[in-house]
């Protein structure tokens, strides 16, 4: 028979102050590779196929709470106070009245936020059910954090650096601030701990000479990586965890066959997928949900969001494409840039030329069509191989409602045109540059509306008057 494991509830520490950071913003809602740090924990967790989560809020509550609450959470989520912070202990305390009794909790940092989420299926492994599992790493220089303890090799205890003795100190196995435990027991050993140390606080870490002193057996989970337990307490911690993260990514993406030119200029703040033969230059940004097909080449410094872009296309530098909610899509063999931009709802065809200083916005362009300089494309049905003038734009916008422009295929704009909509310009049609058209066009029509050129012979510019 197939062994049956307890459910997993977790636990998730997000009540503290995070004075280091020097932020209005609570600190585990600092953000790293575009996400809030606990959304990252809790993502985590959903992938332990959680039956819920515990958040333990407290300084910045209010802000924290509707974050970790909202609609779309993969997982339960429920939030508890920690008011006044009494230290860790005293903050799970807080959570144990919420907690069923027959699972095994495991008990995370909201400021810990690129724990990998097998490392925690090992951890739960070693806890069995019946078990205290710690979660540990050996480092060159464990200053700050709790030692462990041991009597040959069984854990004796966790004990904090403020309470350690010089000798104590000298140990490099530390604790993470992760555990798996058997609720039951926790409930049981939190209800026993105390405030005697160094700095009169409540230590979670105390539960580990309580189990002892039961006979439960204390196990561990030793690890190597140090980016997956590293918390964030400042800036400087954020921004190098970020760098971490960022070639981590990198590397990922490269051993999956796409050609960085340089993995540590590469910022992905979403989901990136891409086929095969994808190259990406240096400075690109991408957020959101970004599907790059076979071949496509991405030019320095482009920012790419939310949408998908067909094989062989070519972003040139400098590009950027933000899809929102309701997304780009760019077709196959399409040159798009540099210096364009690719707004909500721009759907482009296959072979589509966007050129420089070229923005789309809500529009579809079919196959072939080209709008190679200066120009603006908003709320536009445009067709087959049509040539859209430098400088040209649809106005449409009357200062209440948005109205359509459709251009049918093989059409030809002339330069500096506005063409208010609504309006239709039919197939094979010319617009003249420079002209203003108000009125719908027939297929194969010549439309010109503009002033009619006047030229004054032998005409002299104004003279500056001598000064008096």
């Amino acid at each position: 028979m197939k062994a049956s494991f307890p459910p997993i509830d977790v636990v998730i520490m997000a009540a503290g102050k995070g004075t280091r950071m020097k932020s209005r913003l609570p600190k585990v809602l600092q953000r790293l590779a575009g996400v809030p740090l606990v959304q990252h924990v809790l993502n985590t967790a959903a992938q332990l196929n959680a039956r819920s989560a515990v958040v333990i809020t407290g300084h910045g509550a209010d802000q924290v709470e509707p974050l970790v609450l909202a609609s779309g959470q993969a997982l339960a989520v429920q939030c508890v106070r920690q008011e006044p912070q009494l230290g860790t202990g005293h903050a799970v305390q807080q959570a144990v009245p919420v907690l069923p009794d027959d699972g095994v909790v495991v008990i995370l940092s909201g400021d810990v936020p690129l724990t990998q989420a097998d490392t925690l299926q090992a951890l739960i492994a070693q806890c069995g059910g019946a078990k205290l599992a710690l979660l540990t790493i050996c480092l060159p220089d464990p200053t700050g954090y709790g030692r462990i303890v041991r009597q040959g090799d069984a854990v004796q205890a966790i004990v904090e650096q403020k309470d350690a003795t010089d000798a104590q100190r000298q140990i490099n196995e530390v604790y993470s601030g992760i555990m798996a435990v058997p609720s039951r027991l926790l409930k049981v050993w939190l209800g026993r701990i105390d405030n005697r140390n160094a700095q009169n606080e409540y230590y979670l870490t105390d539960v580990v000479k309580l189990a002892v002193a039961d006979g439960v057996p204390v196990v561990t989970h030793t690890i190597s990586d140090p980016v997956q337990v590293a918390g964030v307490n400042s800036p400087v911690q954020l921004a190098e965890l970020e760098r971490a993260h960022q070639l981590r990514q990198a590397h990922r993406l490269m051993e999956q066959g796409v050609r960085l030119k340089d993995p540590a200029r590469l910022d992905l703040r979403g989901q990136l997928d891409c086929a095969q033969d994808v190259e990406i230059d240096v400075n690109c940004i991408f957020e959101g949900s970004v599907s790059l097909g076979e071949g496509v080449k991405i030019g320095a410094n482009c920012v790419i969001a939310n949408c998908t872009i067909g094989a062989g296309a070519v972003i040139h530098p400098f590009t950027h494409i933000d899809g929102e909610k309701l997304g780009v899509s760019v077709g196959e063999g399409a040159l798009i840039g540099p210096f364009a931009r690719l707004r909500p709802g721009a759907q482009l065809g296959a072979e589509v030329h966007i050129g420089n200083f070229v923005e789309v916005k809500n529009s579809t362009m079919a196959k072939g069509a080209k709008a190679n300089h200066l120009a603006y494309l908003g709320d536009a049905t445009v067709g087959e191989r049509v040539n859209y003038g430098a400088g040209s734009i649809t106005a449409n916008y009357d200062g209440a409602n948005k109205h359509r422009t459709v251009i049918e295929a093989d059409v030809h704009i002339g330069s500096n045109c506005v063409l208010v909509a609504p309006i239709t310009i039919g197939a094979g049609g010319t617009v003249g540059g420079g002209s203003t058209i108000t009125k719908s066009t027939e297929p194969g029509s010549l439309s010109v509306a503009r002033g009619k050129q006047v030229s004054i012979a032998n005409w002299a510019r104004p003279k500056k008057q001598p000064k008096a």
